[in-house]
């Protein structure tokens, strides 16, 4: 809904009105707090901690809005893994993140934004793009091009905590914000060294890993301070999804989903159409042999039938083998400046990059509906004489091609974020003003694809009249294939290497996207009521994003097929793989804001203080209109016991560039067409949607924190929200079984039918996917958490329990069964698995002076393998799945120019649990991804580490 021209004038009205109050010369925004040195009487000190997810309140026990603050050394100490966002990845708060381990993804426009190792924090599971990340209380620009944030980018050694905002802030922060807010905070005033080196490796003796980081701080002058850190990053991965887990046997949902035919978790699941040595598929003369051994064909094994017509369990089959882990390396840079240009104005400029590669390897080459000449000098002379004895002078074959090197998507990634700006504070008042600019620039590099026109030259093998030789047909008519080297498929390690060096090759897919910012943000307390102070703040802020792509394979590159007799059409695109190219799109967006704080009682009998928050936004955006959104919220403290808390808001997300404007992309893969139940290898083809509008959310907020009396060191907090996003953006995929069991039930009249694309024999022949404004999705529930710090044997002990109850995640769309994804594993348009119940608990205790004890554990629930209405499983559960975190840190003392130093042992997954296995039920055409989205694959494994301070 489109924001009223009241509002407009609203905040236009008293945008001028606080400006033009005489004390209103300085206020400071979110991030102003820690801001100046604390050293000297004469410098700047902004030492108030101001809460994330207001610009006015500076006690977060104040927050109307549920506020969670993690400590940086909390986090490491439960998970030191290097990195804080895959330690708060265990908190419950966030389902369906990509993090290190998840399932990799290598395809270069997918939902990860084409880094399969990119870490990305999503609340509540309601998409990363929902969830707005922060850095020291400012935008964070996207660093993959569909505008999530890789988070890596943050500097890890020098973040002092973070806070996580679970509840709709669109009003403050703007855009995105829908789901809530994650803000790094830095600590500002480092001074000194620290340096950190750890390395870790799993019990199967894979999954290693590196991490080196190091930090310092120094004070220049009495005015100035200077921080610095680097951090280096490698994970060898886990390589073969198919061999390195004993559990993993290549599991995949086989069936249809029905009651005749339900869901069945199969192992050893092999596709029954192709083998790795080569599968005869022609009518006739060998059909149904294969190429067991090199050049010798023999009867094909099928193995015992599934529910599907893909696979077959055991036999000859072949399988796919994909990375379990990606592997990946990185380096993080970070550099900050601030310097007091006067007693109340503060300078700073800082420069974060992210520079990091990560491997993905998604299987084999497969090799479908190949045209060979019986007269192929590769086969033996029995099998030539009998095809020409037959009449036939051509044979069709099917191949995993196992003997060249696997899909491999390799995505460099090279981010960068620069902010510079000016904050300070007068009469009590603070502003800041602030100029950020933030690239990336995403290079994705697919090799071992196979040329067409090659391969077409390259299977056409004759024997050369002159010499005897064999050689490609294509050579001996058109020099333009004179280095042409032929190819032999018949046999599982047929295939020489300079064949393979000719045919195969490379598609790259170049992506840049820009952000330039200018905010200005001013607070302060206008007068005192009878309660107290009321507080105000003004923000304003313009941006400009860009996006565009480069690719040396796209849809509309075309094999030449002259001179070149099978597998070579006018429509065959010159590798299998193809990438978009994009000139730059842009989008600029304006916004203004206000927020006001009441206070309303104070020191009444029940009433030791009510407080009302408020705040309101107009947004405009270049490419999808003006909008309007606002959050109401208070707090009522009881006693010092005892506090309510409450919000409602209105928020928006806004399509991305990506949504509007993706070029189209062809991705070719095995699908199963639904009316026919037969699989299909056929192209999916992305596009964007210029028409789209923002998604509108409304969330609701109740909660209660309580410290009692009767036990002193506890807190107690019991939050219920509530969330609905009307006019939601989706990707409607006309491959998923439900969108095409809507147009065949509507007996071809439903819209739907318009995203399926068969021939005249009807065949399917590809399926489209594009991102529509036609859904609304619909979450609540419940966050719990308890904290409590006492002393044991005179030692202290504390303990922190985090839990998540969401029952229900509700996708509606019209013509298709509503989707319920709380509770659910995979689920379709890249839905994430999401438990209805997450816990984790953090427990440290000092055990000596020198010796620590730090324990995580997490832990989820069971739930339904699907969220689709109707679905049948024979097995209709995924177990539950918790993990054990064991840490021990050494306190080694302090030596010369070191304040201290200790080394520490971690055993993550203490008692060794293996993840449920599991498939995604669209993926039945093949081995599935075996284990849940968010389920570590690793197994038990090792770090050890060392930390000196100076």
């Amino acid at each position: 809904m489109k924001s009223t021209t009241f509002l407009r004038k609203l905040l236009l009205g008293a945008s001028a009105l606080c400006l033009s109050h005489p004390a209103l010369a300085q206020i400071a925004s979110s991030n102003a707090g820690e801001a100046g040195k604390t050293s000297g009487d004469d410098t700047l000190v902004l030492e108030e901690i101001v809460v994330t997810g207001s610009r006015v309140i500076r006690d977060g026990s104040a927050s109307p809005t549920p506020l969670t603050t993690i400590d940086s050394s909390a986090l490491f100490a439960a998970a030191p893994s290097g990195s804080i966002s895959d330690a708060l990845n265990n908190l419950p708060v966030f389902s369906g993140s990509r993090n290190s381990f998840s399932n990799p993804g290598s395809n270069a426009t997918g939902v990860q934004g084409g880094n399969g190792n990119a870490n990305v924090l999503n609340l509540r599971n309601l998409g990363a793009y929902r969830t707005l990340v922060l850095f020291d209380g400012h935008r964070v620009p996207p660093t993959l091009y569909n505008s999530a944030v890789d988070v890596d980018i943050i500097p890890q050694a020098l973040i002092k905590r973070v806070d996580v905002v679970t509840g709709g802030v669109s009003a403050v922060y703007g855009s995105d914000a829908v789901s809530g807010v994650v803000n790094y905070v830095l600590n500002r005033n480092f001074n000194g060294f620290q340096a950190n080196a750890e390395m870790g490796v799993s019990q199967e003796g894979d999954a290693k890993n590196r991490n080196v980081s190091a930090a310092f701080g120094f004070d220049i002058g009495s005015n100035g301070h200077f921080e610095a850190s680097v951090q280096r990053r490698e994970n060898d991965g886990i390589l073969n999804r198919a061999y390195d887990r004993d559990w993993n046997n290549l599991v995949a949902l086989q069936g249809a989903g029905t009651a005749a035919n339900p869901f069945v978790l199969n192992s050893d699941v092999r596709l029954r159409t192709f083998s790795f040595g080569g599968l005869i598929t022609s009518t006739g003369l060998y059909n149904g042999q294969h190429f067991e051994t090199n050049g010798v064909l023999t009867t094909f094994d099928r193995g015992t039938s599934t529910g599907s017509s893909c696979c077959q369990i055991g036999g000859d089959g072949a399988y796919q083998n994909s990375s379990m882990v990606s592997p990946s390396e990185g380096t993080q840079l970070f550099g900050r400046l601030d310097y007091d240009l006067t007693e109340n104005v503060h300078f700073f400029a800082q420069a974060s990059a992210n520079l990091k590669e990560n491997t993905g390897y998604t299987g084999w080459n497969q090799l479908t509906g190949l045209t060979i000449s019986t007269a192929n000098p590769f086969l033996s002379a029995e099998y030539r004489n009998a095809f020409a004895a037959a009449g036939r002078t051509t044979f069709t074959m099917n191949k995993i091609w196992q003997d060249a090197p696997r899909l491999e998507a390799v995505a460099k990634t090279d981010q960068y974020y620069y902010i510079t700006g000016l904050e300070g504070d007068l009469g009590g008042f603070n502003w800041n003003a602030s100029y950020s600019h933030g690239s990336s620039r995403l290079d994705t590099t697919v090799n071992n694809l196979p040329n067409a026109q090659r391969l077409s030259a390259a299977l056409d093998a004759v024997v050369n009249p002159a010499t005897g030789s064999i050689v490609c047909q294509a050579s001996l008519t058109n020099a333009f294939y004179a280095g042409c080297v032929p190819l032999n498929l018949f046999g599982p390690t047929s295939s020489s290497q300079q064949a393979l060096d000719y045919v195969l090759g490379s598609v790259n897919f170049l992506t840049h996207t820009k952000m330039d910012a200018g905010d200005f943000a001013i607070s302060g307390s206008l007068f005192d009521n009878w309660a107290g102070p009321v507080n105000v703040a003004l923000s304003g802020e313009a941006r400009r994003i860009s996006f565009d792509a480069a690719s040396t394979a796209s849809p509309t590159d075309l094999a030449n097929c002259a001179g070149l007799r099978y597998n070579c059409t006018a429509t065959t695109t010159l590798y299998p793989t193809t990438y978009p190219r994009s000139g730059k799109v842009t989008q600029s967006v304006k916004e203004a804001a206000i927020e006001v704080e009441v206070p309303l009682l104070a020191d009444m009998a029940f009433v030791k203080a009510l407080n009302l928050n408020g705040a309101a936004r107009y947004t405009d955006y270049s490419t999808s209109g003006d909008y309007g959104t606002w959050k109401v919220g208070g707090v009522w403290e009881v006693d010092d016991a005892l506090k309510f808390r409450g919000t409602v808001s209105r928020d928006i997300r806004a399509p991305t560039l990506y949504d509007l404007f993706q070029p189209t992309t062809i991705i070719n893969g095995n699908f199963v067409d639904t009316k026919t139940n037969t699989a299909v290898f056929v192209p999916s083809i992305n596009d964007g949607n210029k028409d789209l509008s923002a998604e509108v959310g409304r969330t609701h907020t109740i909660g209660a924190v309580y410290a009692p009396e009767f036990l002193p060191g506890a807190t107690f907090t019991l939050d219920y929200y509530k969330t609905v996003v009307n006019d939601a953006i989706t990707i409607v995929q006309g491959f998923n079984a439900a969108i095409q069991n809507a147009c065949y039930g509507s007996n071809g009249t439903s819209p739907y039918c318009a995203l399926i694309q068969r021939n005249a024999a009807g065949t399917v022949t590809a399926f489209y996917n594009k991102p529509q404004n036609i859904a609304r999705v619909r979450t609540w529930g419940l966050d719990a958490e308890f904290g409590y710090s006492t002393e044991v044997f005179d030692r202290p002990l504390g303990l922190r329990v985090m839990a998540n109850y969401q029952p229900h995640i509700y996708y509606e769309q019209p013509g298709i069964a509503t989707i319920d994804q709380g509770g659910a594993g995979w689920g379709q348009n890249g839905l994430m698995p999401s438990p209805s119940v997450q816990l984790s608990a953090f427990l440290s205790y000092q055990a000596t002076d020198e010796f620590k004890v730090d324990v995580f554990q997490r832990w989820r629930n069971a739930f339904k393998r699907s969220g689709v209405e109707g679905q049948v499983f024979a097995d209709p559960h995924v177990s539950p799945y918790g993990t054990t975190n064991l840490t021990f840190t050494y306190d080694t003392g302090s030596a010369w120019k070191i304040n201290s130093s200790s080394i520490y042992l971690s055993v993550t997954n203490v008692f060794d649990a293996t993840p449920p296995l599991s498939g995604y039920y669209s993926g039945t055409t093949s081995a599935g991804q075996s284990f849940e989205f968010s389920d570590d694959p690793t197994g038990r494994a090792f770090l050890i580490g060392f930390r000196i301070r100076g």
